[in-house]
């Protein structure tokens, strides 16, 4: 069932280990099929190395197992990435990753500002990477406390955990926001360190949503 699904989210989960994205069987994902609604998710405590495309688990959305070949159990944090589809019907698939630079700023509860344009790509909607409010993981107090926070971007901060990111297409897209958020975290930190901890100048959400393809590069025949 959805064995297409099933290997995107285990090569998105063993590429995000790979990369330093996680570690030690941190973050999890998942992807959505758009025609039964069903959630292809990865399991709770497994070893990125050992990971199988059959090991994936397929949910619904009462969190209800539908397949579990493997026999493992889904992730502790599932209730967070249903809640994150209820509220985003346009979501495809979740990407969740404890990078070092992003919960660093999640530690502090500190939203990233849109400090360089390519912010303009990560689904933001008031010029920065929010925080949402702590949540215990794998609780309803967690899945409820990113409704704000998925509600206004694609990209955002989880509190003392870890970073969040959605995207309407695929998982490989939510990885590579999930892989920005991580760039940006750390240009953040060194452009602090570098000014002695005064905020730098960002942009404001009205300059981001200026961009545009430019009109000038045509294609041949056009």
């Amino acid at each position: 069932m959805l064995e297409k699904l099933k290997e995107d989210v285990c090569l998105t989960a063993k590429k995000a280990q790979k990369d330093g994205l996680c570690k030690h069987k941190s973050g999890n994902f998942s992807a959505r099929d758009p025609e039964s609604g069903y959630v292809v998710i990865t399991p709770t405590g497994i070893d990125r190395d050992l990971l199988k495309p059959e090991d994936m688990i397929v949910i619904d959305m009462e969190a209800d197992v539908i397949e579990n070949v493997s026999g493992l159990r889904p992730t502790s944090e599932s209730l967070m990435h249903l809640m994150i589809y209820r509220q985003r019907p346009d979501v495809a698939a979740i990407v969740h990753t404890h990078s070092v630079y992003a919960t660093a700023f999640a530690v502090l509860n500190r939203p990233i500002p849109a400090i360089v344009y390519e912010v303009a790509h990560l689904g933001v909607t008031k010029a920065r990477i929010p925080v949402a409010p702590y949540g215990r993981p794998g609780t309803p107090e967690l899945a409820e406390s990113v409704i704000g926070s998925c509600r206004e971007a694609d990209c955002f901060l989880l509190e003392k955990h870890g970073a969040v990111a959605l995207d309407s297409r695929n998982i490989s897209e939510a990885f590579l926001k999930a892989a920005y958020i991580e760039e940006l975290a750390e240009l953040y930190q060194h452009v602090l360190a570098v000014n002695n901890g005064q905020e730098p100048p960002a942009f404001s959400q009205d300059e981001l949503e200026k961009w545009k393809y430019p009109s000038q590069i045509r294609l041949e025949g056009n």
